[in-house]
């Protein structure tokens, strides 16, 4: 498989998406596939895997293979990015979208100390260890790049929310980090995603089927967040490094003066 992007979408040939079997992942995954990236996707529920599997296959050029892996069991990622990388000839790109949501809606006295660990593990312990893994592959590419997605709720907070947005706070931090660390002797961008509420299952569980069948407020797809993350991992966006680029329709840049 060649490693030069697309002369028409700059997008990198070979890609791994943690997450990459439902929501953004899936979304993403389909986006890259559809413009003739191969792309290798990581979840950890072999149904959902499986059925995500087949519908990139109908959906091309591009083709796609997928490994079943909890991103935060460190031999269980090793394992899985070994054998996509393998299956793929190589990374050009990683695309980080696993996640949780924990205990939404439960004050801070009532957050277990176990599920609040289990989001970090997932949500920062997992980003970590797919781009620990993931790193050899991506240094033997030039250009390649690391995209994260986070959260608009790693910049603002409400109630009920702790654990969830605790972790998306410490990936707006890993990005600069990583950018820091990577770019000057490897050439690897970092960058991240921060949408606001996007329409995925995990957000339904969250906020229920009506309120996001009936939205009070602004809602994305998940292909919105696609052709974000497709930007920040193309080769178009090649000075662009350690950006949590927020998308969340201007909320942040609102000023609380009473005009």
């Amino acid at each position: 498989m060649s490693s030069s992007p697309s002369a028409g979408t700059q997008l990198p040939r070979r890609v791994l998406i943690t997450g990459g079997s439902s929501g953004i992942g899936l979304a993403v995954a389909q986006l890259f596939v559809q413009a003739g990236s191969d792309v290798g996707i990581l979840g950890r529920d072999p149904g959902r895997l499986d059925a995500a599997l087949a519908e990139l296959g109908s959906t091309g050029p591009g083709r796609a293979a997928g490994v079943c892996a909890d991103v935060a069991e460190d031999p269980q990622v090793d394992k899985a990015v070994t054998d996509l990388a393998g299956q793929l000839g190589g990374l050009d790109a990683l695309v980080t979208c696993a996640g949780i949501e924990g205990e939404m809606g439960a004050a801070c006295e009532d957050v277990t100390a176990k599920s609040f660990r289990e989001v970090l593990d997932v949500n920062v312990v997992g980003t970590f260890l797919a781009v620990k893994h993931a790193l050899p592959y991506l240094k033997k590419s030039a250009g390649s790049s690391v995209t994260m997605v986070g959260s608009d709720s790693g910049f603002v907070a409400v109630p009920g929310m702790l654990a969830y947005n605790a972790s998306k706070g410490a990936l707006v931090q890993m990005t600069r980090a990583l950018a820091v660390e990577l770019f000057d002797e490897h050439g690897i961008r970092v960058n991240s995603a921060c949408p606001s509420i996007v329409d995925t299952p995990l957000a339904r569980r969250g906020l229920g089927d009506e309120a996001m069948d009936q939205p009070s407020f602004p809602l994305q797809s998940a292909e919105d967040i696609a052709w974000t993350v497709s930007y920040l991992a193309s080769h178009r966006s090649r000075a662009v490094n350690g950006v949590n680029l927020l998308s969340d329709f201007g909320y942040t840049g609102r000023s609380s003066f009473p005009a």
